[in-house]
């Protein structure tokens, strides 16, 4: 019996997030590309901007056209923020759209004017599957919302601790670094090679990072509180990757052993969220290529505060492998399909 095999659309073919998506849905048995369009690259060779991927060899960018996209049955959208609602409008109801933007995450229609600005389009159901309850809710689902890159790496670091309620969610501190592609593909002056070589630094300081209110959100929700996170961002000197170090309040009467406890109750048997051995740190080398969050535990006695530090890919936990995990629960095939928990390095 021939296996089911869907075809696809991608907006935004063009972006990083856009060629893994194109990548992952290369490798994978059941979805096969209908249409990979991209804007500003109408009739380029798609192997002219994304050379590493030869299977689409003779292949050219398509417009980004409603009427064809519509003629999928799965579409990707992996466009700025801003841009995305206006063309899943357009799209039938019965097609299958994961939007890899903003445009449908926040709940709250005043976060999004004050952080994004524009008009709030509605938030979709928001594409974690590892949060609690969550991945039931995708199963047969036509509309996802993927979480930013962030957001992800924070989430799934703290939601299982503030779920069971050992850790407050009053006194969050994130820091995190990510890799330049994080910004997308766009040549501007602080992303070039000669201003990030040998250097790191953090930026959108004081709570103004547009990935806030999504944290906030998603560890409120994980937890049926509300939660206030203070978030730092920074800037790496690599391609690709995040590492995030969060730190929380342990509740009172808490002992130090519940924390691990908790968190490999949570994640010893999801496929691609691994708490590594003690005294083993996450790097973001050990992710890069994969779907896969790596992440250790630890108790500071001193100040009565947990850190919990996780590390990833950007462009594929972070964006498209979520959103090819998010789709494969969609259309009910194996969660793993297509994606990997095995890493690249050195």
């Amino acid at each position: 019996m021939t296996e089911q095999v869907l075809s696809v659309g991608v907006a935004g073919a063009s972006g990083y997030a856009g060629g893994e998506l194109l990548r992952l849905i290369a490798g994978h048995p059941n979805l096969a590309i209908q249409v990979a369009a991209a804007g500003g690259k109408v009739g380029q060779p798609i192997c002219s901007v994304h050379p590493q991927l030869p299977a689409y060899a003779g292949q050219v960018f398509a417009e980004t056209d409603p009427v064809t996209l519509a003629a999928c049955d799965l579409v990707f959208l992996a466009l700025p923020h801003g841009q995305s609602a206006q063309l899943a409008a357009s799209l039938p109801p019965h097609v299958v759209v994961v939007d890899l933007g903003a445009d449908h995450r926040l709940v709250d229609a005043a976060a999004w004017e004050q952080f994004y600005g524009g008009q709030h389009a509605g938030a979709w159901l928001y594409g974690m599957p590892e949060l609690p309850l969550a991945r039931e809710g995708l199963r047969g689902a036509v509309r996802i919302a993927n979480p930013g890159c962030y957001p992800t790496a924070i989430s799934l670091a703290l939601a299982p601790l503030l779920h069971e309620e050992l850790v407050s969610t009053e006194d969050i501190v994130v820091v995190a670094a990510s890799g330049t592609s994080g910004a997308g593909r766009k040549a501007v002056e602080p992303l070039l090679g000669s201003e990030v070589m040998g250097a790191m630094s953090a930026y959108k300081i004081g709570g103004v990072h547009q990935h806030t209110p999504e944290i906030e959100q998603a560890l409120g929700q994980a937890s049926g509180r509300e939660a206030k996170v203070s978030f730092t961002p920074s800037l790496a000197p690599m391609p690709r990757g995040i590492l995030a170090t969060c730190t929380g309040r342990i509740a009172p009467g808490v002992a130090v052993a519940q924390l691990r406890s908790c968190l490999s109750a949570a994640y010893d048997a999801e496929p691609f969220v691994h708490l590594l051995p003690e005294g083993q740190l996450p790097t973001t080398a050990a992710t890069a290529g994969s779907n896969s969050v790596q992440m250790q535990v630890a108790f500071d006695d001193r100040t009565g505060r947990v850190t919990v530090i996780s590390a990833m890919d950007n462009l594929v936990k972070g964006a498209a492998g979520q959103a090819v995990q998010n789709a494969n629960l969609a259309c009910e095939f194996p969660e793993t399909t297509g994606l990997t928990n095995m890493g690249v390095a050195p």
